[in-house]
């Protein structure tokens, strides 16, 4: 690929009211990626424990992808960056039209959301902020 800036640029925060231990291990079991990104094959680049991870990306997309978990009062803010171009088969970035580029960003943009608030549902399991985790 070229010098091109990725063609998708994508930001995403969540909280979650889960210390960043909890969330970091939802994230460390390669098995849970392709449920998570169906389309994409990721390579850790940077393993940052409790701080997320940092992949390279490639399948429908080829780029980088990083999940910075911040720790933030009594939970974690879930930070999603996606910089990544769609590709063809053949490893070469798709010429989108722009209302066809609009259109990926948005499904990628929401379905990184509809990830972080599914692990929200499940990992505080009823919790509000500020509520101690129920004993387990």
């Amino acid at each position: 690929m070229d010098n091109a800036p990725p063609a998708l640029d994508i930001v995403d925060e969540t909280f979650l009211a889960v210390p960043p231990t909890t969330v970091a291990a939802a994230f460390a079991d390669p098995a849970s990626w392709p449920r998570y990104w169906p389309d994409l094959v990721l390579e850790v680049y940077t393993d940052r424990g409790a701080e997320g991870l940092r992949w390279t990306v490639r399948g429908a997309l080829v780029g980088t992808m990083e999940v910075w978990l911040e720790p933030v009062l009594d939970g974690t803010l879930l930070h999603y960056f996606l910089r990544a171009t769609p590709v063809g088969a053949d490893g070469r970035p798709l010429a989108l039209r722009p209302r066809e580029l609009r259109r990926e960003l948005d499904r990628r943009a929401r379905a990184a959301k509809g990830i972080a608030l599914q692990l929200k549902a499940v990992l505080e399991d009823g919790r509000e902020p500020g509520v101690p985790p129920r004993a387990r």
